[in-house]
């Protein structure tokens, strides 16, 4: 805005006095906006020195899927290589093997067109596992490469993407068990005629129970049947996907809340403080990791293990509330002085009272020559012809072109 008071003052005085009133109301209405609008603006990262938390565990969203294919035993296994504390997935059943499968078909990670070509529209959940194991969930990785990333692979690395599989959810809790890294997954309800609608909770937690080292590692999303799976499993760290009063959570044993980072806020505190601790997903950017660190989340839902697990303080500014007002009330005093000298100069040079619908002018100004800046283009114009007025027979007179305006 400081910028732009130049150009607005150099034409504001050459206005009659209702356009200098529309102009002026409309830029200082945006100039205190922006002075008042970073005053009430939020941040997580401004506040007291030493209320900073420790940083959010990171938990691979299906793995490393920036270093794998997703939901892929090398995706979980890169994942725990790049220091993630956590593994997260998504599951779902057929003929009572639960495997992993984001998505409600298999045509976007698998090669199902290729195989059953005649099948890539049904459910994922109407395959059987014998059917499951003959698809190919890595070469797709390497043909769409989704995050722009597959160029950074090995050639190692690249040869076991190309030939990955979709794994079952005993082999995704092995090598959670192996790692001792939590676990976290969304378990997909099968459709109806499905032969496991009724009893796919059960079939999922006896394989949970039959494969995992403990039960606290697990993170138990699901909300069905919540107080039958606590029952049969106390050990299992009860988790929502919604946000409630805190006597509903603990009402209910919830232990975790798993909500999207655009619901985060300072307000996640008063959860910690009856032991609820935060997961935000999916953060993947560092800036907005710092917002959950700020914010107090306890952990994140990443794509990006490898880069945030990297991160070790902050990257924005820590400031307290005080000297953040103060910043910016410093920084609104300077653009007002800025802006105030760069209407005052152009009021002196023009000559004119500060509103005033007059054409007054300062011959002895800079603003002498041209009075608008129609003027300055009248250049365009005119034309050059010589002066016909000397005479032919005075050779020692040169012809002098003369410029007149049209």
């Amino acid at each position: 805005m400081a910028i732009l008071s130049w150009p607005t003052a150099l034409h504001f005085f050459r206005m009659n006095k209702k356009r200098q009133v529309v102009v002026l109301a409309l830029y200082l209405s945006v100039l205190f906006s922006l002075y008042l609008v970073p005053l009430g603006m939020y941040s997580p990262c401004i506040k007291e020195a030493g209320t900073l938390g420790p940083a959010p565990a990171l938990i691979g969203h299906r793995g490393a899927p920036m270093l794998a294919p997703e939901n892929t035993l090398m995706s979980f296994e890169k994942a725990v290589e790049s220091g993630g504390e956590g593994l997260e997935t998504d599951v779902t059943i057929y003929d009572g093997v639960p495997f992993l499968m984001h998505d409600s078909t298999l045509t976007r990670t698998t090669n199902v067109a290729e195989v059953f070509p005649n099948r890539t529209h049904l459910d994922a959940a109407m395959f059987t596992w014998a059917e499951i194991q003959q698809l190919n969930a890595g070469s797709w990785f390497l043909l769409r490469d989704p995050f722009g990333t597959a160029w950074s692979l090995s050639e190692t690395d690249r040869s076991q993407a190309q030939n990955q599989s979709v794994p079952s959810l005993a082999q995704f809790l092995e090598v959670a068990a192996a790692s001792g890294k939590l676990v976290l997954f969304d378990l997909r309800r099968p459709p109806y005629g499905h032969p496991y609608r009724r009893s796919y909770i059960n079939t999922t937690l006896q394989v949970v129970q039959a494969h995992i080292n403990s039960s606290q590692q697990v993170l138990w999303l699901p909300s069905e049947d919540r107080a039958l799976v606590s029952g049969l499993d106390p050990a299992l760290q009860q988790t929502s996907g919604l946000k409630a009063s805190i006597q509903e959570l603990t009402d209910d044993g919830i232990s975790r809340l798993n909500l999207h980072y655009s619901t985060m806020s300072q307000q996640q505190i008063k959860y910690q403080s009856v032991n609820i601790s935060t997961n935000l997903y999916v953060i993947s950017q560092p800036w907005l990791y710092t917002l959950a660190w700020c914010a107090g989340a306890q952990s994140v839902t990443t794509n990006s293990v490898h880069i945030l697990s990297s991160i070790n303080k902050p990257l924005f500014l820590m400031q307290t509330p005080d000297e953040y007002t103060l910043m910016w009330v410093l920084t609104d005093f300077v653009s007002a002085f800025l802006i105030f000298a760069i209407f005052t100069f152009h009021w002196r040079e023009r000559g004119l009272p500060f509103v005033s619908g007059s054409r007054q002018t300062n011959d002895n100004g800079p603003y002498s020559k041209f009075r608008t800046l129609s003027d300055v283009w009248s250049i365009s114009s005119v034309n050059v012809r010589p002066d016909l007025r000397s005479s032919p027979s005075s050779p020692s007179s040169p012809h002098l072109p003369t410029i007149t305006e049209e």
